[in-house]
């Protein structure tokens, strides 16, 4: 399970020796020898040079930050990146490992918190229906009514007389954990940041989420937006091989609290990733998370964009 103690273990390192054995036994032979491969990264000279950056990329499939990520490593002229990926997939121990060496940073969703917590109280799987029904009754959104919701309310008891209050503190004691690494990486470690703003894969470019909003206006870092083109093509299915094809990358200006976000920019200290900094700024958040996602979005290919409708 992703946990606080879980993720205070985690050591970042600005060359890690997880993303250099894949890239040079892994991807290299797969995109030269088995597979014909072409990366290509179109603007790559707006990618600034000299300080590090959060790159905001749409999310297609499970592997599309690692052609971007090889590209950048066999030009010799980008620091490392790290990742915000999905807790969910280090259920597998060996696979946790795997990830950690390859310098990753696991994001936890209070979904997946209140998923893992009821599996290690009642030893099963939380049935999908009566997880969004107490993931509701959490977020307030309904009250007690009918069978599933007693079904909710005898869950949530069973967890702890105040398990609401506590998954929610619980929540941004382990977010906070994942602030301070991702500060780590770009203000200590020397490297860039792959965030996916969607949140999770979607062929069409899904909305946005604020995270990278609120990193970015919390550490003033520049993100750059990136539109990966058919990677989904290339990487067809749930393994790590990829296909013959070419993957288009387009790089688009950065943009910071010096411009674009100007009028966005908050000025005083706030908490990263608390329900009180997301309702006090929301605003704010909201209105980098729409610049950055129509960057990305006027980058794409036509198929890619939310407007488009498959014939």
């Amino acid at each position: 399970m992703i946990d606080i103690e879980y993720l205070k273990k985690i050591k970042l390192v600005s060359s890690p020796f997880g993303q250099k054995f894949l890239a040079n036994l892994l991807l290299l032979p797969n995109y030269r020898i088995f597979a014909n491969v072409e990366i290509r990264i179109e603007n790559i000279e707006r990618i600034p040079r000299g300080e590090n950056v959060i790159f905001a990329m749409n999310h297609t499939d499970r592997f599309n930050y690692w052609p971007f990520q090889y590209k950048l490593f066999k030009t010799k002229e980008y620091p490392f990146t790290t990742v915000w990926v999905k807790a969910k997939y280090y259920k597998n121990a060996f696979l946790a490992k795997g990830l950690d060496l390859c310098n990753l940073i696991p994001v936890p969703s209070m979904g997946y918190l209140i998923e893992e917590f009821y599996r290690k109280h009642f030893n099963r799987k939380m049935d999908k229906s009566l997880y969004r029904t107490v993931k509701d009754m959490i977020d307030g959104r309904i009250e007690c009514a009918g069978p599933q919701e007693r079904a909710a309310v005898e869950a949530l008891q069973a967890l702890g007389e105040n398990f609401a209050e506590f998954i929610r503190g619980y929540y941004e004691a382990v977010m906070e954990k994942v602030a301070e690494l991702s500060k780590t990486a770009l203000c200590e470690k020397n490297l860039n940041l792959i965030i996916f703003p969607e949140g999770t894969r979607s062929v069409k470019l899904a909305e946005g989420r604020t995270g990278l909003a609120q990193l970015a206006l919390h550490t003033e870092k520049r993100i750059v937006p990136v539109a990966c083109n058919n990677s989904e093509e290339v990487y067809r299915g749930s393994l790590p091989i990829a296909r013959s094809g070419r993957i288009t990358y387009r790089v688009g200006e950065p943009l910071s609290v010096h411009d674009r976000f100007k009028s966005y920019r908050i000025t005083e200290p706030f908490h990263l990733f608390s329900r009180e900094s997301q309702q006090r700024y929301r605003e704010q958040f909201e209105g980098v998370t729409r610049i950055v996602m129509a960057s990305i979005e006027g980058m794409l290919d036509e198929k890619y964009r939310r407007g488009y409708a498959a014939t």
